[in-house]
């Protein structure tokens, strides 16, 4: 049938192309009908002519049908292939003959056109509705694009946010439990000689150096100034040094020492992708150790954690390899790539779990660390 319609649509854009595929069976109608007719006498003409009149209403319309069939009657009354009729005036059997066939070529020139009028009904439906999907698929494409864009928004809010605390923390809380307890200092020594005022005073200094260190290290984990200041590398070495000290995990961390500066945003990234991955292994793998790899290379950025835990069931690796509903860490830290262009593959087993992250890494794009956006301008300069 496609095959069919696609004939029908070639040859209905040309008029000549039409009446020319009409003629062309009943002359060779009439051909056959000169060779045959020795053997099988008369009755082949209308044998041969019927089917070429048939393939003419199916495939060239109305007006082509109409000439074909008028050049079969006039072959076949006035004898236009002499073997058939040798220019006999027709009599009342051949009329019936003829009357037959014309009934015939009726029947057929009008279901070929309402086989052609059907198709053609088809072509126009069929063409608006690729229209309707072509016109759906770009709006679908809009959406995705502003819905990109809208979660790239909402991680740099996020990024600035945390900052933005952070740094709040350390100027102001941070000075105020230093001047409480430069205060509590000062009362203690005027009130040594009571034992449990002295007591308690102590106490409270302790509490405060420990509020203190807590703010601080809240602080740091929400943005660690290292990061801005330093680089990657710095702030991932504090970062793990602070971690195996408190989840008394062993954390191998093989990352070079000339690692050059990132992006900011590739750099919060990473640190991001770390911190999300050893917080997993200490609260679900109970693995004793870590170890993680970071490398620049072929114009990308490879990151690659590894534990020697129990790894992820296997039910909820199944979630995520049919793009089910993973966590919100493992959310955020594939939808924090995908906006860098980057990938994050997990692999796990019985015996640990692997996590590679690479970042493409355009040539000259690794500097000291500051976005677009953050540096000055030549005039500043």
């Amino acid at each position: 049938m496609a095959t069919h319609t696609s004939f029908s649509a070639r040859i209905s854009d040309s008029v000549g192309l039409r009446y020319a595929v009409a003629i062309a069976p009943v002359l060779t109608a009439y051909a056959l009908c000169s060779l045959l007719n020795p053997y099988v006498g008369n009755s082949v003409s209308y044998a041969s002519l019927l089917p070429a009149i048939a393939f003419s209403a199916w495939y060239c319309g109305v007006g082509p049908s109409i000439v074909s069939i008028v050049l079969a009657v006039v072959g076949l009354m006035v004898g236009f292939v002499p073997t058939v009729h040798a220019f006999h005036v027709p009599n009342g059997g051949d009329w019936v003959g003829i009357l037959a066939f014309l009934l015939a070529s009726s029947i057929f020139v009008f279901m070929g056109e309402s086989r052609r009028r059907q198709n053609e009904a088809m072509r126009r439906a069929q063409g608006e509705l690729e229209d309707r999907v072509r016109q759906r698929t770009a709006d679908l494409d809009v959406v995705n694009r502003n819905l990109r864009e809208l979660s790239a928004r909402l991680m740099q809010l996020q990024d600035d946010e945390r900052r933005k605390i952070a740094r709040e923390l350390h100027d102001s809380v941070g000075q105020m439990l230093a001047a409480l307890s430069m205060n509590l200092s000062t009362v203690r020594n005027d009130v040594e000689r009571l034992a449990k005022t002295a007591a308690a005073l102590s106490d409270s200094e302790g509490l405060v150096r420990e509020m203190s260190t807590e703010v601080r290290t809240i602080s740091h984990l929400l943005h660690p100034p290292l990061l801005d200041e330093a680089g990657l590398s710095s702030a991932l070495r504090w970062y793990v040094d602070g971690f195996a000290r408190r989840s008394q995990i062993k954390v191998d961390l093989d990352m070079s020492e000339e690692f050059r500066r990132l992006p900011r945003e590739m750099e919060t990234a990473i640190f991001r992708v770390v911190q999300e991955c050893l917080t997993n292994i200490h609260r679900h793998s109970e693995s004793p150790v870590a170890k993680i790899l970071v490398r620049q290379r072929d114009h990308q950025v490879l990151v690659e954690i590894r534990d020697q835990g129990k790894g992820i069931p296997a039910q909820k690796q199944e979630e995520m390899a049919s793009h089910g509903t993973p966590g919100v860490g493992i959310r955020g830290m594939r939808e924090r790539l995908r906006q860098l262009g980057g990938t994050l593959e997990i692999d796990s087993n019985d015996e640990g779990t692997i996590v590679v992250v690479r970042l493409p890494l355009e040539e000259g794009a690794a500097h000291d660390g500051f976005s677009m956006t953050d540096r000055p301008s030549p005039a500043a300069a």
